[in-house]
């Protein structure tokens, strides 16, 4: 497989936890696949704009000279007539860097100029102090997809959906979600004021919100009434099929009519947990496809060795449900091996590849690949489709209901009775 000797991971939100722990190298990577060699290194494809503005110069390609020279003459005239000289080259570079990745129309693909990339890549102090919220950065703002269970951002009244424009009183738009995400954390004990954009709020509001060192949970599992089996997944960490093979053996034990797998609010991880995952229920077969631009294809298939391949399942999902969770929920609903129970999850189909480019000048994130389920659909910008739709309200959290689980549980025993 060609994507062999690289670290692979499912960003979505769990790689962009307000409690502080990013996943691979501290890149924020939002809602997306994101692929990261061990060590980044400039692409041999990459074009450095030349510091002389001349077409046919050293540093462009002289088989799009022709095409280059409406940009040269742009820039020719920029430092001809401007009204502020001199002009920053620099930054007149790194805006043309942006402007064509823009052009791509992708709003997964972009670029950090050398500061941005190297705050998103400083190792975290404290990496479990902050709010304890998943988010996605790739939104026109940070934006709160789930507050983590019993978390300052739910005690708060932080919901999903929320969208960060201030952090301390101090407008972050424009700023990259990766950055916002920094000024968000902080020591345990101290404030942080966030302005929040809510829909159908007709004005911003701020939130007061206490740090806390956050333990970021990865399974839950318990026996529910009925004898049916409940496993909850919050991220897909490197522990993560570890810590579910360990659950499964010990609820499996107690003989039971069902399981239920909840994946809601999980917004990803690794991809190689979500194939670990998957295994644990898929008896064989390809669990997901990768497909590039030039036609290449890889193709991911369960490990053959799941506990848990043969008790009947229903799997919950929500639009907080995306990439590493939509692996799994894909899986599972193509084979028929689950019915969904819930909402119509996020729609992250795509595969990222970060490229440090040469000589400190920053990174450019690239969509690179899509991913398809074993029944070849693609699940990018509409998500999967639950079998069974059921809501859950806000007068359903307030009041600590539950009816996507309770109904899952119901069909399971349904299913069950003689």
């Amino acid at each position: 497989m060609s994507s062999k000797g690289l670290r692979l991971a499912l960003g979505a939100f769990v790689g962009l936890i307000l409690a502080g722990a990013l996943l691979t190298t501290g890149v924020a990577i939002g809602v997306l696949l994101l692929r990261l060699p061990p060590t980044i290194e400039p692409g041999p494809d990459i074009f450095v704009t030349p510091a002389a503005p001349l077409p046919g110069t050293s540093g462009t390609p002289s088989d799009s000279e022709t095409l280059f020279a409406p940009f040269w003459e742009a820039w020719g005239i920029v430092h001809r007539e401007f009204v502020d000289q001199p002009v920053d080259d620099l930054a007149l570079m790194r805006g043309a860097i942006r402007g064509m990745l823009d052009a791509l129309g992708d709003e997964h693909t972009g670029y950090m100029d050398p500061e941005e990339y190297n705050q998103a890549n400083i190792p975290l102090e404290g990496a479990y102090e902050g709010i304890g919220a998943w988010v996605d950065t790739d939104a026109e703002f940070l934006t709160i997809i789930s507050p983590m269970p019993n978390s300052p951002a739910e005690r708060a009244g932080l919901q999903p959906g929320d969208q960060i424009v201030g952090v301390d009183g101090e407008d972050v738009t424009g700023v990259d979600g990766s950055l916002v995400i920094r000024r968000v954390l902080g020591p345990a004990g101290t404030h942080v004021l966030l302005t929040v954009r809510r829909e159908g709020k007709p004005d911003d509001f701020d939130v007061d919100v206490v740090r806390e060192k956050i333990s970021v949970p990865s399974v839950e599992s318990r026996m529910l009434d009925g004898g049916i089996a409940y496993v909850r997944l919050y991220s897909f960490s490197e522990g993560t099929d570890r810590d579910l093979r360990r659950a499964l053996n010990e609820l499996l034990a107690n003989e039971p009519k069902g399981l239920i797998l909840d994946l809601r609010g999980n917004g990803g991880g690794f991809l190689t947990s979500a194939v670990d995952v998957s295994s644990e229920f898929i008896p064989s077969g390809v669990i997901l496809t990768e497909r590039y631009g030039d036609g290449r294809e890889d193709a991911y298939s369960a490990s053959g060795d799941g506990v848990a391949t043969d008790i009947p399942m229903m799997v919950l999902v929500d639009a907080g449900s995306a990439s590493a969770s939509e692996i799994v929920a894909g899986a599972l609903q193509d084979y028929g091996r689950a019915r969904l129970v819930g909402e119509t999850t996020f729609g992250k189909g795509s595969v990222q590849n970060w490229r440090a480019l040469a000589g400190d000048g920053g990174a450019v994130r690239v969509t690179i690949a899509r991913w398809y389920t074993p029944k070849d659909r693609s699940i990018q910008g509409s998500g999967l489709t639950p079998d069974v739709t059921v809501a859950l309200t806000q007068d359903d959290i307030d009041a600590k209901r539950d009816p996507q689980l309770d109904r899952a549980a119901a069909l399971l025993l349904e299913a069950a009775a003689p």
